[in-house]
């Protein structure tokens, strides 16, 4: 099994650069090949499939029926009837529904021994998870980031004498197409490189990006030797894990040195640090965020010796809003959506997957917990280093709670007013508990209440005493999402794909099966819980469930049958004194506005009679 060679801290990796590599900058004239960077979009971009498309493995090891695994402990080890052995990002085959990472695996030969149970869908990259058919990358008026680059190319949208040095960039893996083509299930788009290409030019290096390389060991050895002679530095794309195909640091080490295999950050600890010819080599791990965290913290500051100016991030004082929890002896990067609530700073974490690219997109900045500390606290003020002009972190207004897709475009509309919307989709409740702790600008709910009135129940019991506007978004349509219409009655007996508890739906779910007395037990699939209305309709539409309860918008939009079940209030809560807010009067204009009811008429399934109307608490 193959291990990372050596693993140093991130102060010790940057010296190691500098004592080892002379930079000696040159004059070049470059093409303008990364034009988008710094352009705005006249438009919102949609995603035109889902990534992953199937559900992937996300880690090197074997592909297992949770179901055989139940009863394995140290004491009762199981070897298991039948498994598969898969690789990071590898379609996981649909007889199976876990994965075990290989280093908790006895092989013997093709018989494979575990000595502790999985649950289903452990370490298995579900289908939509980084991004979901249909979803906005990014609204009209945005400032095109590098990042969001490789954003665009992986979710299929296509459409001077510098000082600098030449920096070679060369993705390999079979998995891999080229950016513009729709990857089959088990390929993904090749966007790191084009990441890595727009990061470096904006800095003032010439970045050349070479064709993709399979994984053959020759073919990549004969690609990086060619590399290092036509290039000053060479940026090797993946192949730098412990799986069955990564063969970076065997090349380098046969064509010159490792210097180090693996830096203790987070994403991004599988980096290689290797020289050829005097020259350094990079072994980039494929993790989109990963990638993306080793050309900030470890490429760019050594780009910046060559005299080449790398823009330094502005830091603020923000409240993390959730405890982060960390390794003692990594530096962890962790992004963050910030805003500015009354006269302090908010900061809410994003994903922490390595995959899960859209973190970037949605971020706005990102926290550095070092190395000698365990984690952050909630409520702790962190350095916050912004990854967007400070300006426009003052326009972010935090939206936590209720996920609807009309807020994409309500994002959208609001942009040009100034207002940069940041939506966190933790469920009406959730949203609850953000609003009293003063951690978002507004909480977007529809909670059921027993008396059948929307959301002032809750608001009365958990915030009395509290101030609170509540605007109307929509009166919408919730219902049963399926392939073949299914209605409420219909439920029992069938695959069902939940919301998690706490959410609007979640409640209007629980209460219409009491009304009806049909019990929850009765519903297999009720325990699996996914976080969106777009999550609940791919997996229905992907065959997973029979059905979910969601909005009738979601199941437009991926083509799925819709029976009504109830038409809610769907209402954005907020501190009536945030009124005052320049931000959140554009946000109300906006949601006022023509134009967003018109969009809700096309999304469909919204009633816009009461859209725009405010109402205090106790009217």
């Amino acid at each position: 099994m193959k291990r990372y060679l050596s693993v140093i801290a991130l102060a010790e990796a940057l010296a190691l650069m500098e004592d080892s590599f002379q930079t000696i900058p040159g004059t070049v004239q470059i093409p303008v090949t990364t034009a988008a960077v710094g352009k705005i979009t006249s438009a919102p971009i949609f995603a035109r499939f889902s990534v992953p498309a199937i559900h992937i493995s996300a880690m090197d090891g074997i592909a297992v029926r949770s179901a055989d695994t139940v009863g394995a402990s140290e004491q009762n080890p199981v070897t298991l009837p039948d498994a598969a052995r898969v690789n990071t990002g590898n379609i996981v085959p649909p007889e199976y529904d876990a994965v075990i990472m290989i280093e908790d695996v006895w092989v013997d030969g093709e018989t494979y021994t575990i000595r502790r149970p999985v649950s289903a869908w452990q370490h298995i990259r579900p289908i939509g998870e980084d991004i979901g058919e249909s979803e906005m990358i990014l609204p009209s008026c945005h400032r095109i980031r590098s990042q969001d680059l490789g954003a665009l190319a992986t979710y299929g949208v296509t459409d001077l004498a510098v000082r600098s040095v030449r920096v070679g960039l060369l993705p390999t893996g079979s998995e891999l197409v080229p950016a513009g083509v729709v990857p089959p299930p088990g390929r993904v788009v090749e966007s790191n490189t084009l990441m890595a290409a727009a990061a470096l030019e904006e800095a003032g290096a010439e970045a050349y990006r070479y064709g993709i390389v399979p994984d053959d060991y020759d073919l990549i050895r004969a690609a990086v030797r060619c590399g290092v002679v036509e290039n000053d530095i060479l940026l090797v794309s993946a192949g730098s894990s412990a799986g069955t195909r990564d063969y970076t640091a065997d090349i380098i080490a046969d064509l010159g040195e490792v210097l180090a295999h693996g830096v203790a950050i987070k994403p991004g600890k599988p980096v290689i640090i290797g020289r050829i010819d005097g020259k350094l080599v990079i072994g980039l791990p494929g993790y989109p965020l990963a990638a993306a965290t080793v050309l900030r913290e470890i490429v760019l500051p050594f780009i910046t010796r060559y005299g080449l100016p790398v823009r330094e991030p502005e830091h603020i004082a923000a409240r993390l809003t959730t405890s982060l929890e960390s390794d003692i002896g990594t530096d962890e990067f962790v992004l963050l959506s910030t805003g500015r609530i009354g006269d302090r700073w908010v900061a809410a974490p994003q994903s922490r997957g390595a995959g899960v690219q859209m973190s970037a997109v949605r971020a706005n900045g990102y926290v550095q917990i070092p190395a000698n500390k365990e984690g952050v606290a909630a409520g702790e003020t962190v350095a916050v280093r912004l990854t967007v002009p400070r300006a426009e972190a003052e326009e972010a207004v935090l939206i936590t709670g209720s996920h609807d897709p009309a807020l994409d475009h309500l994002a959208d509309l609001a942009r040009p007013r100034g207002v940069d919307i940041h939506s966190t989709h933790l469920g009406s409740m959730g949203g609850v508990i953000a609003l009293k702790k003063e951690e978002c600008h507004a909480a977007p709910m529809h909670l059921l209440a027993p008396d059948g009135t929307y959301n002032t129940y809750y608001l009365e019991r958990y915030m009395p005493g509290a101030d609170l506007a509540l605007l109307c978004v929509a009166e919408r349509q919730q219902g049963v999402i399926s392939r073949d219409g299914l209605g409420f009655d219909d439920l029992a007996g069938r695959t069902f794909i939940n919301r998690q508890k706490g959410s609007g739906t979640r409640i209007l779910l629980d209460h219409t099966l009491a009304e009806r007395g049909i019990s929850p037990a009765s519903i297999p699939g009720y325990g699996r819980e996914v976080t969106t209305h777009l999550a609940v309709s791919l997996a229905v539409r992907n065959g997973e469930a029979d059905a979910g309860m969601g909005v009738y918008s979601a199941a437009k939009a991926l083509g799925l049958r819709f029976v009504p079940v109830a038409t809610e209030r769907y209402e954005l809560v907020m501190h009536r004194a945030m009124l005052d807010d320049p931000r959140i009067a554009a946000l109300v204009e906006t949601v006022s506005s023509d134009a967003f009811k018109e969009v809700l008429r096309d999304l469909g399934g919204y009633e816009t009679d009461e859209t725009g109307v405010l109402r205090g608490l106790r009217d």
